[in-house]
């Protein structure tokens, strides 16, 4: 989050868009990413703990990703209401979420479950010491090769950090370098999602892939539409 925080700066800087309002804005993609990231994992606490309250789902309710960007998101929207700035952000801030997400999937790497068991040459396998640290993977035993899923997203991050920041400012309307980075996100983590290993809760789906797979379908038909009203999506650049 220091890194994304300090290139959306950068950004607005170099933009002439540092002011007291972007740095409002700032604050609320902060505090909502951080609100919505837990209250998207509040229904699982309380669903497994026997007297849930209050402080126990801050302690042990945990955080989601799903849950922090459309938080952050909504932070952003309510700051900008706040300061009337009208002014779309999404772009300077689309090449810093994908780039503060590369890095911190790699503490999520080092401390969460690896991903489903797996023949290919690239796979990972732990030590019993390591397996037995980490949660929920029944599967973790020692010489058990399984999908480094995380290091799958790492790559995606970068590879998406890339495509936005040649992208800036060539998309016809401000704003949609960050809806082109969500739906291009949502598809991936919808297929990442069949070797992480998280459980399966309906019609072989996890509950991630549950969510995403209406979000993801209404954020493409939104780009279809937008893409069609205002083509050419590109605009020639110097």
């Amino acid at each position: 989050m220091v890194v994304a925080g300090a290139l959306v700066v950068h950004q607005s800087h170099v933009h002439g868009r540092l002011d007291e309002r972007m740095w409002w804005v700032i604050v609320g993609a902060v505090l909502g990413a951080a609100v919505g990231a837990r209250l998207s994992t509040l229904w699982t606490y309380a669903a497994s703990s026997d007297h849930p309250t209050v402080a126990g789902a801050v302690r042990d309710g945990g955080k989601s990703v799903l849950g922090g960007l459309p938080g952050a998101y909504a932070g952003v929207l309510i700051a900008k209401r706040r300061v009337g700035l009208k002014r779309s952000t999404g772009d300077l801030f689309a090449p810093a979420v994908a780039l503060g997400m590369a890095i911190g999937r790699v503490g999520c790497f080092l401390t969460e479950r690896i991903g489903t068991p797996t023949s290919l040459p690239w796979g990972i396998s732990v030590n019993a010491a390591t397996a037995s640290r980490i949660p929920d993977c029944t599967w973790c035993a020692s010489g058990v090769r399984m999908h480094p899923s995380m290091l799958y997203e790492i790559v995606f991050q970068v590879g998406m950090f890339a495509v936005l920041w040649r992208f800036r400012g060539r998309l016809h309307t401000e704003g949609d370098l960050l809806k082109l980075y969500l739906l291009s996100y949502a598809v991936f983590r919808f297929a990442v999602e069949f070797v992480r290993g998280s459980p399966v809760v309906l019609a072989g789906l996890t509950r991630p892939q549950l969510f995403l797979l209406p979000t993801t379908l209404v954020g493409a038909a939104y780009l279809l539409w937008r893409r069609r009203a205002q083509s050419p999506a590109l605009v020639p650049t110097a």
